[in-house]
C-alpha cells in the first residue's frame, strides 16, 4: 500500500482552512476533539478521517505542527541548517523525501523585457491547498499560486502573469494537470524526474530563492539566517521582501521561512495556507519515520 496520500479534493482544504481558523482562535493545547469537531459541523470520527486523509496526522498532531511552539522547536539548535544541509548529503530523512527540483534563472535580458517573445501555458488543477494555478514555459515551471473562495482562478493567474507582462499566455488545464500531480504527490518526488523551475527576478531575489530551495521539508529557517547565507547579514528586511515576491509557491519553499521568534509571519497566499502547508509537510515527514 502506498504510504503517501493522493491529492485531496478542494473540499478537504476548505474544511482544513476552517480548522486552522479554529485552532488560531482557540490554541492547540486546549483543543477538545469533540468541540473541535462540532465547530466544523462534524463528528469526531469524521474530523479524524479528514486529517488522516489530508495530511496523515491526527487532529492533535496537526494542531501541534502548526503551533508556535513547534515552529520554535524547528529553529532550536538549527540556526545553521542552510550551512549543513548539503554537507550531510542524503543522510537527512527529510531531505530524502523532499521535492526534487532543478532550476535555472532566466537571462537578464528576458527579465528586463518582461518575458517578451516567450510563449507560456497556464491552467488550474487540484492541490492539497486549494486550486493550484500554474504557469509554465518550455524551460519549466514559471509560476505557482493558489485560488479559493476568496480569490478566483483568474485573479490568481493575473497575480502570476504580472511578473511576465509581455509574455503570451494560453490556458491549457490538461497540460498543467500532470505537472501539478508531480508537484503535490510525494510518491512522485523523484530525483530521476525532477521538477524543473525557471526563476525570473533581480540578482538579489534569485539568490534568495535559490537559498530557499536548500531548506529541507519539515524544517524551517529565519529571514536573518537566509540573509547571512547570501552574504548580506544586515538585509533581513530585503530578504523578507524577496521571499514575499517568490513566484513559485510551495516548490520554492518560502513557507519554511519564519520569524526569529518562531512566528508564522506574512505569506503571499495567506498565513492560514502557510500553516496548512507546514502541517501537511509534517505529515509527509512523519510517514517516512
Amino acid at each position: 500500500m502506498n504510504q503517501y496520500r493522493s491529492i485531496a479534493p478542494d473540499s478537504d482544504y476548505d474544511a482544513i482552512r476552517a480548522a486552522i481558523r479554529y485552532l488560531s482562535e482557540n490554541g492547540p493545547d486546549t483543543t477538545d476533539l469533540a468541540r473541535f469537531a462540532r465547530a466544523l459541523g462534524m463528528n469526531e470520527r469524521q474530523l479524524t478521517d479528514l486529517f488522516r486523509r489530508w495530511c496523515g496526522l491526527s487532529p492533535k498532531s496537526f494542531a501541534q505542527a502548526v503551533a508556535l511552539d513547534h515552529a520554535k522547536s524547528l529553529l532550536r539548535d538549527r540556526a545553521s541548517v542552510l550551512e549543513t544541509t548539503y554537507e550531510v548529503g542524503l543522510s537527512s530523512t527529510s531531505r530524502l523525501h523532499d521535492l526534487f527540483v532543478t532550476y535555472e534563472a532566466m537571462p537578464p535580458g528576458i527579465f528586463r523585457a518582461g518575458g517578451a517573445g516567450i510563449d507560456m501555458i497556464w491552467g488550474a488543477a487540484p492541490s492539497p491547498f486549494g486550486t493550484a494555478v500554474i504557469t509554465a514555459t518550455d524551460y519549466g515551471l514559471s509560476g505557482l499560486g493558489f485560488a479559493d473562495a476568496e480569490l478566483s482562478v483568474e485573479a490568481a493567474f493575473a497575480d502570476l502573469a504580472r511578473r511576465w507582462p509581455n509574455a503570451r499566455f494560453t490556458r491549457d488545464d490538461k497540460r498543467v494537470a500532470p505537472l501539478a500531480a508531480r508537484i503535490f504527490d510525494p510518491a512522485r518526488w523523484s530525483a530521476a524526474q525532477p521538477v524543473r523551475v525557471v526563476l525570473i527576478g533581480t540578482d538579489f531575489e534569485v539568490k534568495v530563492w535559490e537559498t530557499l530551495l536548500e531548506i529541507p521539508c519539515g524544517e524551517a529557517t529565519t529571514y536573518a539566517s537566509v540573509a547571512k547565507r547570501i552574504g548580506r547579514p544586515n538585509a533581513s528586511r530585503a530578504v523578507g521582501a524577496a521571499v514575499g515576491k517568490n513566484p513559485i509557491s510551495f516548490v520554492v519553499p518560502c513557507h519554511r521561512v519564519i520569524g526569529t521568534s518562531g512566528a508564522l509571519t506574512g505569506y503571499h497566499w495567506g498565513v492560514p495556507r502557510k500553516r496548512a502547508i507546514l502541517g501537511w509537510e509534517a505529515g509527509v515527514v512523519s510517514a517516512t519515520r
